[in-house]
């Protein structure tokens, strides 16, 4: 039972096993992995919000601009249902995005990766595209957060050019891990 105590043992035991899998403490890689992580979860709820601000103006805008069909007035305003439309398209193409930062791939922790790229300067050039990426997701948030229907349709091409930065960033992101 003694050596169930002995932490010497036991911290040999655990170092063993973390070594086997790949991970070592206190490397400047393992803190940078997991600051990659960080940044592409507030990315994503970052998009998530300006997903969530894009959808509640279209129901919004859906609830108050489509009337049910009448007698006199079987079809809504085919103007009202195109922008209905557009805004839809918005939010799904902020949630594309959204998902594609959540899936984004990270440089791999393997003996092939550690012998043919120097990872941690992988991952320093991966910060500032997540710098890059940030900024971008906040300005499309705030583009999207807080406004009705008819400004988002306003600053459309102002939030497609956002979606369209993102996206970019992602390819420059991707183009780093290969």
């Amino acid at each position: 039972m003694t050596g169930f105590y002995d932490v010497g043992a036991l911290g040999e035991v655990a170092i063993t096993l973390f070594h086997g899998c790949g991970y070592t403490f206190y490397r400047e890689e393992n803190q940078l992995r997991a600051d990659d992580q960080k940044v592409r979860t507030l990315v994503s709820e970052l998009l998530a919000g300006a997903r969530k601000a894009v959808s509640t103006a279209e129901a919004e805008f859906r609830r108050d601009r489509l009337s049910a069909p009448t007698r006199d007035n079987p079809f809504p305003s085919s103007d009202v249902v195109a922008d209905a439309k557009l805004l839809e398209a918005l939010g799904k193409a902020i949630g594309a995005v959204e998902g594609q930062v959540r899936h984004a791939p990270v440089p791999e922790n393997d003996r092939m990766t550690q012998r043919y790229r120097e990872e941690a300067a992988t991952l320093l050039a991966l910060i500032e595209q997540d710098k890059l990426l940030v900024g971008r997701a906040q300005t499309l948030r705030h583009a999207a957060t807080g406004r009705t229907a008819e400004e988002i349709l306003a600053s459309r091409d102002d939030i497609e050019e956002g979606v369209a930065a993102i996206v970019e960033s992602l390819a420059a992101r991707r183009l780093l891990t290969i």
